[in-house]
């Protein structure tokens, strides 16, 4: 299969019909706490997590999030949007705020973005309720979709701090420049560093584009969004496969 033909696997057109039926997200006990002590090409700064907002577990934080009133987002949201997917996942992924889908529904990347999102990790055998864990930047929908303040993700980084330190992932990805710049403080562009291995809290952190991107951006030219992004995906679960202690199957027409 050809990369093109392999791309392919993760189309999604702005046109679909929104999503019928919404994932859930698992419930189960949050690993030990493990460091990785894999280098990477480029070191990013530590960031510690305030003993005052420590929680004892993934449920202690959702009930406290969803009670939350610390900042404006707290009067014009429908939902608190905590997470998805599998909370021992090896893989977590951060996006930027909920949007309207996910307002609606309490769950994070479960319109448009959410079902290109799937599909992206589908295409490398990635199981989105098994082998990922999925939350945002910040738990409230912002007014018309727009960027989060830097207010409004500073009140809310505490809880993206903690769900890392309780699902104690062994890889992050950065879906688009807001995720970045909260994690690793990056001022340049998600074009100038997606791609690329950062260090950081002792755990492989990688930024990616963010599937709304690859929405606007269909082209599976070379060098465009989705050529690029399907290869991120595949350094990503070869490492993915490597921390677990699996070989990766080779395609020998790739």
């Amino acid at each position: 299969m050809t990369d093109k033909e392999q791309m392919s696997l993760f189309d999604l057109t702005p046109s679909e019909a929104p999503v019928t039926e919404l994932p859930k997200a698992s419930v189960g006990k949050s690993p030990s706490a493990q460091k990785t002590t894999r280098s990477s090409k480029t070191a990013a700064p530590a960031v510690s997590v305030p003993v005052a907002e420590q929680f004892a577990s993934l449920d202690a934080l959702r009930e406290t999030a969803c009670n939350c009133q610390k900042c404006p987002l707290a009067s014009t949201r429908t939902n608190v949007v905590v997470e998805r997917g599998d909370r021992t996942a090896k893989i977590l992924i951060i996006g930027e705020a909920p949007g309207e889908q996910e307002d609606l529904s309490g769950l994070p990347f479960v319109g448009k973005s959410g079902q290109l999102l799937d599909k992206i990790l589908e295409s490398v055998g990635l199981d989105t309720n098994k082998d990922v864990y999925v939350c945002n930047t910040v738990k409230c929908r912002p007014p018309n979709n727009r960027v989060p303040t830097e207010i409004e993700t500073t009140t809310c980084k505490p809880y993206l701090l903690e769900q890392i330190r309780l699902v104690d992932p062994k890889i992050i990805l950065l879906t688009g420049a807001t995720s970045l710049k909260s994690i690793l403080g990056e001022k340049l562009g998600i074009t100038k560093v997606r791609g690329k291995w950062y260090e950081w809290e002792g755990r492989l952190v990688m930024p990616i584009f963010h599937p709304s991107y690859l929405l606007r951006n269909q082209s599976r030219e070379q060098g465009s969004p989705k050529w690029l992004t399907w290869q991120d995906v595949k350094v990503i679960k070869a490492k993915y496969l490597e921390i677990i202690g699996t070989e990766p199957v080779v395609d020998e027409e790739f």
